[in-house]
């Protein structure tokens, strides 16, 4: 079993900083990556920032220059540095990784976390 445990949200200004920590623990083989996705109401779950095992990363355009992922060495937590905040980055925030498992196929697949709500408002 892979488990994602988020933490960090809250409530915070607008022109704010906030700070997501992910957690990814269990059976794990190797971590191919890491990533936050974001959801609002009425609409689809979106890409914010993705990491690579090999320290690449991408990030949606509306949070460039304002959001940072970042790993630890162990590459088993996922940290999103979150500067500049809007009205528009309130959502629930998910953790997902892809993770392959300790088993006897070594299947790659895709975890997420329970999510954390962010709220940006004055």
């Amino acid at each position: 079993q892979v488990r994602l445990v988020e933490s960090g949200g809250g409530l915070v200004q607008p022109g704010g900083s906030l700070r997501l920590s992910c957690v990814a623990s269990g059976s794990i083989f190797r971590i191919n990556a890491m990533a936050w996705y974001r959801r609002t109401p009425g609409n689809e779950r979106e890409l914010v920032a993705v990491i690579s095992s090999g320290g690449n990363t991408n990030y949606a355009d509306s949070v460039k220059d304002r959001f940072t992922i970042s790993t630890d060495n162990g590459k088993n937590t996922v940290w999103l540095q979150m500067h500049s905040l809007k009205h528009e980055d309130t959502a629930v925030y998910y953790c997902n990784a892809e993770v392959v498992p300790f088993g006897p196929t070594y299947r790659a697949g895709d975890y997420w976390g329970q999510g954390t709500q962010v709220t940006v408002s004055s």
